[in-house]
């Protein structure tokens, strides 16, 4: 009887063993996906934003009727973009808290996008003195 209270207390030793490696296996993967997601928004953001930015100035020197179309993915989490007069200003929520990124532009911008996840068709509409961005 003895030997057979020595086995299950082992046995139960051993799983809980197995389960406690198994939740932190879990947890390190848990983070480790949140990291990694919060980097593609921001790699998302950061190529929409330069697509945008590039475009404008091609525009702009240009001239007056230049326009461009182009399409861009908006990632989930994104709170706010403000287009100002020479910088786009993203604000995008990761798994840290509210991330606020500013990309720089060497021509006068304006216009509004709206925040909604998903592809956007935009277009870049150069005028006298700054660049109109719209999305239809």
């Amino acid at each position: 009887m003895l030997r057979r209270g020595q086995i299950s207390t082992e046995y139960l030793i051993v799983i809980g063993f197995v389960v406690f490696l198994v939740l932190s296996i879990l947890a390190v993967a848990f983070f480790y996906t949140s990291v990694t997601n919060d980097q593609i928004k921001v790699s998302q953001v950061s190529n929409f934003a330069q697509k945008i930015i590039s475009s404008s100035e091609s525009v702009f020197y240009a001239g007056e009727p230049s326009k461009l179309t182009l399409t861009g993915y908006i990632p989930a989490g994104v709170q706010s973009i403000t287009i100002a007069s020479e910088e786009i200003i993203v604000s995008i929520s990761t798994s840290s808290g509210v991330t606020t990124m500013s990309f720089s532009s060497n021509v006068p911008l304006s216009g509004e996008l709206s925040i909604s996840e998903g592809v956007r068709r935009i277009e870049v509409l150069a005028q006298q003195n700054e660049v109109l961005i719209h999305e239809f």
